[in-house]
C-alpha cells in the first residue's frame, strides 16, 4: 500500500481462475527453486534466522495461480470513465459516513496528531477494504511465495516483502500460515504491505500492539501515520477542476509529482480559481472520459496520496470519495 499501495489497492482481491498462458510471466520450477536457494542464503545472513528455519517456513507456501492471473489485471489499469463508478457509490459513500460516525473519536485524535483530516483517513479505508468488511482471501505466506519465486517482473519487490513478512510475524507472534489479505500480499483494514506494516503501523490504543487487521483504531492511526511520514500538509488543498475551455493537453503530462506552480500557470494564461496562491506546485493531470479528457490539477496532497497507491486514478477517487463522504457526513444531523 503502502510502499503499500504499489501492489494493492482498492479492493484488488477479486480472484482470477486462469492461468498464466504468457511464459515470461512466469518462472519454470527450476529457475523458482535458484531464486529460494538464493533468498535462504542472503536473507539467512540479514534477517539472522538459521537456513533451517527458513526452510521450514518455505515448505509451508503454495503457489497460487490465481494470485500470478491477478496480479496482471490490476484495476488501475481501467480508464478513468470504467475505473472511479467502482468506488464513487452511494453504498460506499453511506458506510463511509456510518464508520466516521462510529469512530469519530479516534479519527478527530489522528487528524489532530498526525494533521491529516478525518474524510481522508475515512476515504482509504473505505477504498481499501469496504471499511473492514473485505480484508481479503488470500494467503499472505502463498502469496508472497508465489510473487516472490514465480513472478519474474515483481520478483525482487515481492520476496523482500516476503523477508519484511517472516520479520513481521516473528514481531507479531504470528502463525505464518494464518493471515490472509489481497493478491499483492497487503493486509488489515488499510492494505498494508509487509513493509509498511512494520514501518508505519502505530499502536493508537495503547495496547501494546499494532494490530491492523482486528484493531480499527489502530488502523485508523496507522492510515495517518503513513500520510504524515509521506508528507501530508495540514490545511493544504488536494486537487481542483479548473475551467475546462482551456488548452490543459498542452500543459498536461504523465507522471504525479506536481512539476509546476500555480504562478507558472498563470502566467501561461491559465485561468484558476484566485483562492490557490501562486507558490503551490501542481500537476496538471488528464483522466479519460467517454468523451474525452477531463483536466485537473493535482496538489502536494495529492501526490502524497499516490504514495499510498502509485495510481492517479487511485488519488482521485480518494479525493472525490473523501468530499463526498465529508459532505454527507456535514449534513447527518440536519
Amino acid at each position: 500500500m503502502i510502499k503499500s499501495a504499489i501492489m494493492t489497492s482498492a479492493l484488488l482481491w477479486t480472484a482470477f481462475s486462469a492461468p498464466l498462458a504468457n511464459a515470461q510471466t512466469q518462472s519454470t520450477d527450476a529457475e523458482a527453486q535458484q531464486r529460494i536457494d538464493t533468498f535462504i542464503s542472503q536473507q539467512s545472513k540479514e534477517l539472522g534466522i538459521e537456513q533451517q528455519q527458513l526452510k521450514q517456513w518455505l515448505a509451508q507456501a503454495k503457489v497460487n495461480e490465481d494470485v500470478l492471473a491477478a496480479i496482471q489485471r490490476p484495476w488501475e489499469a481501467k480508464p478513468w470513465y470504467q475505473y472511479y463508478p467502482i468506488f464513487l457509490t452511494d453504498k460506499r459513500r453511506a458506510a463511509g459516513v456510518r464508520f466516521w460516525q462510529a469512530h469519530q473519536d479516534e479519527l478527530e485524535r489522528a487528524a489532530q496528531q498526525f494533521g491529516v483530516p478525518e474524510r481522508i483517513i475515512v476515504a482509504i479505508i473505505g477504498i481499501e477494504t469496504f471499511y473492514g468488511e473485505y480484508l481479503g482471501k488470500y494467503s499472505v505466506l502463498d502469496t508472497l511465495y508465489t510473487l516472490g519465486f514465480y513472478y519474474p517482473p515483481r520478483s525482487s519487490f515481492f520476496s523482500s516483502e516476503l523477508a519484511e513478512y517472516f520479520s513481521l510475524a516473528a514481531e507479531q507472534g504470528w502463525d505464518i500460515t494464518q493471515p490472509v489479505g489481497s493478491y499483492a500480499g497487503a493486509m488489515g483494514y488499510g492494505q498494508f504491505i509487509s513493509s509498511s506494516y512494520r514501518h508505519y503501523a502505530v499502536d493508537f490504543d495503547g495496547d501494546g500492539k499494532r494490530d491492523l487487521i482486528n484493531n480499527t483504531t489502530d488502523a485508523i492511526g496507522s492510515v495517518a501515520n503513513y500520510f504524515a511520514e509521506h508528507r501530508w500538509q495540514a490545511g493544504a488543498p488536494v486537487a481542483y477542476q479548473p475551467k475546462q475551455d482551456q488548452d490543459w493537453a498542452a500543459v498536461a503530462s504523465k507522471g504525479m509529482k506536481p512539476d509546476t506552480t500555480i504562478a507558472q500557470l498563470r502566467g501561461q494564461g491559465y485561468q484558476i480559481d484566485k483562492q490557490y496562491a501562486g507558490d503551490l506546485a501542481v500537476k496538471v493531470l488528464a483522466f479519460e472520459t467517454e468523451n474525452g479528457q477531463e483536466y485537473w490539477l493535482g496538489f502536494d496532497n495529492f501526490y502524497s496520496i499516490t504514495r499510498y497507491n502509485h495510481s492517479p486514478l487511485y488519488a482521485m477517487v480518494a479525493y472525490q470519495l473523501s468530499e463526498q463522504i465529508a459532505s454527507a457526513y456535514e449534513n447527518s444531523d440536519d
